[in-house]
């Protein structure tokens, strides 16, 4: 299991805990929608790296998933969804990676190869989302806003801490945490590394897109965490 499937189990998680299930999957849907209208596209396949609740809602033709643990895998097929595991190379219509898939990485060449690998997958449109590092507050630095859900009489809290390189400015691990009454569960340690809107931008060129947005008026925020994400899609000349 990788570092960001791991991840994305917790976001899963976190997901499952919320009683208004309904609500946060038209929201996630409704990120895609403004794209797709922005682009006046329709997709036939689409390709979702990690959990991301819009895959209950989606309308394209061929659903396909990457980076999710068999659990998250079988809970979906158990929902209904008509899902096909990724394991081959092809391209989609859409890629869609959010919850900053593409900050997972251990060095600037590792970062650049997934950039790289989601560009190759894509003959349509790459979607992803990235907090904006260079103006980011010092308190971010250190920790996320924690998130809670509360479902009944059940709360729970979901908060990260991040550790700081010393040799490398741009590099961090992140610890996640799960709090639910006096019990306290360590979800994951975590590999990261900033990327700024400029450097995704010639990655991503570098990899034979046409077109990079950061969408100014469409923003994500993750289900465990408050801190919003910019929403930035990639396009490619079919």
């Amino acid at each position: 299991m990788t570092q960001f499937t791991n991840y994305s189990d917790v976001i899963f998680d976190a997901f499952c805990l919320h009683s208004k299930r309904n609500d946060i999957v038209a929201r996630k849907q409704e990120i895609l929608d403004k794209i797709n209208e922005y682009y006046n596209a329709a997709h036939g396949s689409i390709l979702f790296v990690g959990f991301n609740p819009a895959i209950l809602s989606t309308t394209a033709k061929e659903i396909f998933v990457a980076e999710i643990s068999d659990r998250v895998y079988d809970w979906l097929i158990g929902q209904g969804v008509k899902i096909n595991r990724f394991v081959e190379p092809r391209k989609f219509d859409c890629v869609v990676a959010f919850d900053e898939y593409l900050t997972f990485a251990t060095s600037e060449e590792e970062q650049q190869s997934l950039i790289k690998g989601l560009c190759r997958l894509s003959c349509g449109s790459v979607i992803t989302t990235v907090k904006d590092y260079k103006n980011q507050e010092f308190k971010d630095r250190e920790y996320s806003q924690p998130a809670m859900i509360r479902n009944g009489n059940q709360l729970t809290a979901f908060t990260e801490i991040h550790d700081r390189s010393h040799q490398d400015k741009n590099a961090w691990v992140t610890s996640t945490y799960q709090l639910s009454g006096p019990v306290s569960e360590c979800r994951g340690v975590y590999q990261r590394r900033a990327l700024y809107f400029k450097q995704l931008a010639k990655f991503s060129a570098d990899a034979g897109s046409t077109n990079f947005l950061v969408h100014k008026n469409i923003m994500y925020k993750s289900l465990i965490k408050k801190n919003y994400e910019h929403v930035i899609s990639i396009s490619f000349d079919s």
